[in-house]
This record gives C-alpha cells, structure tokens and sequence, in this order.
C-alpha cells in the first residue's frame, strides 16, 4: 500500500488526542455553554477567565464575581460535577486582575474486593493580568496551579499529579456602521493551558496538559432600542502532540519502544509545535483535530438573553457532536444563567447536560446597599 493510502486510511480511525487532567477541557459557565461551548470573542463577562482574559478590561461592571456548576456525564452515572468560582476587578480604565477556582469532583467511588472507597477529584487555581494596549485592543496573561488526584489504592502512595501552566490572550473589538446602526465586530485568539506536563501513575510516563489554541469572531448588532443580536464562530486545536498508532506488523515491545521515543519523551513546549504535523493520518487527519462551535445570543433591553448553538467534533477525534440551547437573566445586582445540551451523535453522555451560572455585579451591590442606607 502507498504512503498516500495508508495515511488515508490512518485517518479513517478513532484516535483522539489523550491528555491529563481532562477537566480542563470542560466549558465551566452556563453562557458561553448554551453557545456551543463558545467563549473566546463573545462580549466580556465575569466568566472570561476560562476563555480570554484580555477581555476583563472591557467589562462595564468595576468588579464582579461569578459560581457555575455542571453536574457531569448525569446520563449514565451520578455524583461527578464541576464546580467553578471566578472573579475580576478593574484597576482604572484599562486594566484588571481576575482570578478563578475550579474543583472537578468524580463523586465517591467503591474500589471492589478491597472494601474501601475513595473520592478522586481534580482540580486549579488561577491568577491573571490584562490591559488595554490602545482604544481597541487588549492582552492577558495569566497563570494557574493544577493538581489531580486519580489515586485509587489506598494501599499505595497516593498518585496526587501537580503542575503548572499559562494562559497567553488577545481581545480586539472595534464598531463601524450598517445603515444607522452602531455595530461591534471582535476577534479573540487564546493559548491556554502552556505548561509542564503532569504525572499521576508514579512512572516516568508523564501526560500533557490540554494546551489549547482558540481563534474566534463575534459580532453584535443593535436591531433596536431594546433588542440587539450577537453571533459569532469558533475554531480551536488542542496542542499536544498525536499518538502514534500502532502498524499492523509492528509488535508491542517495538510499538511501545517507538511511543517512548516520538511521544513520551517529546516536551510539553515541543509538544505545541508537534501537534501541527504529526498526525498519522497527515494533512487530512490534521484538519480532523480541528473543532468547530458556533453560537447566537438575543438581549432584550440588557435584561433578559436566549442563546443557542452548536458544537462539531469529528467522529474520529471524540465525535462530541450537540446544540446548545439556554437563556440568562440580567438584574441590577445578579445574573443567572442556564444551559441545556441536546446531542446529535448517538450515544453521547453528554447529552441533556445542563449548566448552572449565579454571577454578581459588585458595583450594583454597593449602590444597593447605599440606597439602602
């Protein structure tokens, strides 16, 4: 069989990219999950630590903090959810820090015939800067601290993986005019999740973080007084290099000889620049890494929002395929959102996930209180 062939044919195989602490590719908030999972361009909020910090600077809001929760894969098991607490506070008029907490729980999990349980759990902390650098465009940086306990023996030294990533962002937002109508156009780009790599097995095989490349549009338009509509697209990559796969004549010891070498022994940095050229499949398995979101959001008088969305994963690389339905409501002091998730691919146990989001506006707070007063 020629290389072209082969390679097609390798690219007609199931063979996502693995990584450690999964829960970092979890969408943590209910807004940016009602839009297909899609957050990197979209209109600053209280929950853009996850997506693009460089666009804190941009909230109206002086400071604000949110707490999300997501009860996880609730089709076929109970217990495992994410948890997730973000905050921002603005220096001034162009700059802010901001900072999130996030705690991926698997629940409590019975070890058989040995007569105990243990509560695996993963979970972060994260800090970030970001600044306006002109009227148009900004820039974040932020850093975090990992730490995975997959540990399921007791017995044993507890596997407890820790680490250490960043996060590089770009916001732009700009306005031009339809007719008489003041429209806003913005593109975002985030790496996130640059770091070292993470060891949870106590071998010297250790795993990649989820290092993510995210590029998106998004663009709003003011229908009326009261009404305006956003939608936007996006595309990521995860940055990690691709198992090789093993060949039909090739033996376990010279196939696990060969990851050793082209895989585990690859750096988390060189593992970025890997991830754009190693597909077994090549340029056609590449394109395949490749994932789509794509989203809507309706507002009415600043108040009430519905949104909804999609989501594209190919079948060989996850097969994550659902839309995404939910709605907000904005009030002077709080906001809640919600969000729905309806598979399109068959058995999918992410199907009929919701999402739960509470954010606070602390600026409102403070007039509340002094009205009160």
């Amino acid at each position: 069989m020629g290389t072209a062939a082969a390679k097609a044919q390798l690219a007609e195989h199931f063979n996502p990219e693995i990584y450690g602490v999964t829960s970092l590719a979890i969408a943590p908030d209910a807004r940016a999950g009602s839009m297909g999972d899609m957050g990197v361009a979209t209109e600053a909020d209280v929950n853009s630590q996850y997506w693009n910090c460089a666009k804190y600077p941009w909230n109206i809001a002086r400071a604000g903090v949110s707490a999300s929760y997501t009860p996880w894969l609730r089709k076929i098991v109970t217990g495992i959810n994410l948890a997730n607490v973000s905050g921002f506070y603005r220096i001034g008029d162009y700059s802010a820090i901001s900072a999130s907490l996030r705690y991926f729980g698997m629940g409590e999990v019975s070890v058989q015939n040995m007569g105990y349980s243990v509560s695996p759990y993963e979970m972060s902390i994260d800090v970030a800067y970001s600044r306006l650098l002109t009227r148009t465009f900004s820039m974040g940086v932020a850093m975090r601290f990992i730490l995975s306990n997959m540990n399921y023996d007791e017995t044993q030294e507890a596997a407890v993986g820790k680490a250490f990533a960043a996060d590089i962002t770009m916001y732009r937002q700009g306005y031009f005019f339809m007719g008489n109508r003041e429209c806003s156009l913005a593109w975002g780009i985030a790496l996130t999740n640059i770091g070292s790599k993470i060891n949870m097995r106590n071998d010297n095989n250790a795993d990649f973080l989820p290092a993510t490349l995210r590029l998106g549009i998004n663009m709003t338009v003011p229908l009326n007084e009261y009404n305006k509509l956003s939608f936007g697209a996006e595309v990521y990559k995860l940055c990690i290099p691709t198992r090789p796969v093993q060949g039909e004549d090739e033996s376990s010891e010279d196939y696990e000889r060969r990851l050793q070498e082209d895989y585990y022994s690859v750096s988390s940095i060189g593992g970025i620049f890997k991830s754009f050229g190693d597909a077994p499949g090549g340029f056609k398995e590449e394109m395949q890494e490749l994932r789509w979101s794509f989203g809507a959001e309706y507002t009415y008088n600043d108040r009430f929002m519905l949104r909804a969305g999609y989501h594209y994963e190919n079948p060989h690389k996850g097969n994550r395929q659902y839309f995404t339905v939910g709605a907000g409501l904005h009030m002077s002091v709080f906001t809640v959102d919600a969000a729905y998730c309806i598979s399109t691919a068959q058995a999918n146990p992410l199907d009929q996930t919701m999402r739960f989001t509470l954010g606070f506006d602390l600026d409102g707070m403070k007039d509340l209180f002094g009205r009160k007063r």
